[in-house]
């Protein structure tokens, strides 16, 4: 039987997209979370698509809480960018200022535990809360996953997509279209308000399949 690829070429799988969360277990996620920092953090990633690193090497002067937004100076490429903050990440984030040690440390979440008190906690360290709430849960979650259910969220509320290309701070809009799925509500919806509007003009006239 031949090979249903040419000689000299190779299959080209294509990649899963990332998994988002449904709302029903970005609560159950955020009931377990009891820590300020915690919540602070994941709230960064949740709802201002921050990247693991980005949190990790986020620092006080980068905080513009007053007009609710934050300067990513270190994103991925060295590119900064500016995201904003919601509601709910704004309350988390003052809510663990506040509580946060005098420490004069520039980065913004410290270790609260162990040798390392008050120094700026880790990838890992953060990788590592994140995998301690997921156990708590009972869900397959990674600070992957937050990051891309902002995207798809944003998404389905019909936030243009060279929008939440700069927030996620993609430098090509393919990537932020791997991101967003085609399997997804905005387009359904889309679909449908544009159809009604194709059989409203066409129905006075006469049809032919």
């Amino acid at each position: 039987m031949d090979s249903p690829v040419k000689r000299g070429y190779a299959l080209r799988m294509s990649r899963p997209l990332p998994r988002h969360l449904r709302q029903e277990q970005i609560t159950l996620l955020f009931d377990k979370i009891r820590s300020r920092r915690d919540r602070a953090m994941f709230m960064l990633m949740l709802r201002c698509g921050l990247r693991v690193e980005e949190v990790a090497n986020l620092t006080i002067p980068a905080l513009d809480l007053r007009r609710k937004r934050i300067m990513v100076e270190c994103g991925k490429g060295a590119k900064g960018r500016v995201v904003y903050i919601s509601k709910d990440a704004f309350d988390a984030m003052v809510d663990y200022l506040r509580a946060r040690s005098s420490s004069r440390a520039k980065g913004v979440f410290l270790v609260e535990k162990g040798i390392y008190t008050g120094k700026p906690i880790s990838v890992r360290g953060i990788q590592k809360r994140i995998e301690y709430y997921d156990r708590k849960a009972g869900l397959k979650v990674s600070c992957h996953h937050l990051r891309h259910t902002m995207a798809t969220q944003l998404l389905n509320a019909e936030a243009d997509l060279v929008t939440i290309q700069d927030l996620l701070g993609h430098t090509r809009i393919k990537t932020t279209q791997r991101y967003c799925s085609v399997s997804n509500l905005k387009v359904a919806r889309d679909y449908y308000k544009a159809m009604e509007a194709v059989i409203l003009r066409t129905a006075g006239g006469s049809f032919s399949p």
